[in-house]
């Protein structure tokens, strides 16, 4: 979760938190929020299970420090949105990882944690590759992120306005396939790598996922995935 140190105010001007920005939340109370939380659902959870925690132990817990870790990002902000950007917007396997491709086969290379992270090589049939990656295509209604407050969709607006006084670059227009295609000026059956083989449609699948017939196969014997 990304929060915005600051807000918008009635008068339409960014204010910062009380730090000046510096921080959210100062680190020694939301310990202690933290804690509060934490044993108020830690106490629920016990008396779902028909067990009791002794006054005793509560007080015990409560005067112990409990330690919230937080630092501020070397890099500033940008570095953590980058960092965060690995894990969100990252596919199933990168193009680095695959070493091959030869007769209708696909070989990748994987780290094998049961062999102490060794790196070491895997080829599967082209099919079986296909259905190994659509496994991480996320089902129908699953949002990987989601946005909130001035952040959501409904205030792009008033993003946009901020983001103008406060002289900040507004995020380019996101150009169509076929848009962005004609500003290259290469032709839409070409590859746009080599630019000299053609590309067919094999299938296609609406953007939520592939249809079931390839996600409900049989297995193989061996059931990794990548």
């Amino acid at each position: 979760m990304i929060v915005p140190a600051g807000g918008i105010t009635k008068e339409g001007d960014w204010k910062h938190s009380k730090q000046e920005g510096k921080y959210l939340f100062p680190v020694k109370a939301m310990s202690k929020v933290y804690r509060g939380k934490f044993m108020e659902k830690f106490c629920e959870f016990m008396e779902s299970t028909g067990m009791s925690i002794t006054g005793e132990l509560h007080k015990r817990l409560y005067e112990k420090d409990w330690v919230v870790y937080a630092k501020r990002p070397f890099g500033g902000a940008e570095q953590v949105i980058e960092y965060l950007g690995r894990y969100t917007h990252k596919i199933a396997i990168s193009n680095h990882r695959i070493k091959g491709i030869e007769d209708a086969k696909i070989s990748f290379s994987y780290k094998d944690y049961k062999d102490r992270g060794k790196t070491k090589e895997m080829s599967l049939s082209a099919e079986e590759f296909i259905r190994r990656f659509s496994l991480h295509i996320l089902p129908k209604g699953y949002r990987k992120i989601r946005h909130y407050g001035i952040l959501s969709s409904r205030n792009k607006k008033k993003l946009r306005e901020q983001q103008s006084k406060m002289n900040l670059p507004v995020k380019k227009e996101k150009w169509s396939y076929p848009h962005k295609y004609q500003k290259l000026e290469i032709p839409q059956n070409l590859c746009p790598c080599c630019k000299k083989a053609e590309m067919k449609t094999i299938t296609n699948f609406y953007a939520n996922g592939p249809p079931l017939r390839y996600l409900l196969k049989k297995l193989p014997e061996t059931t990794d995935v990548f």
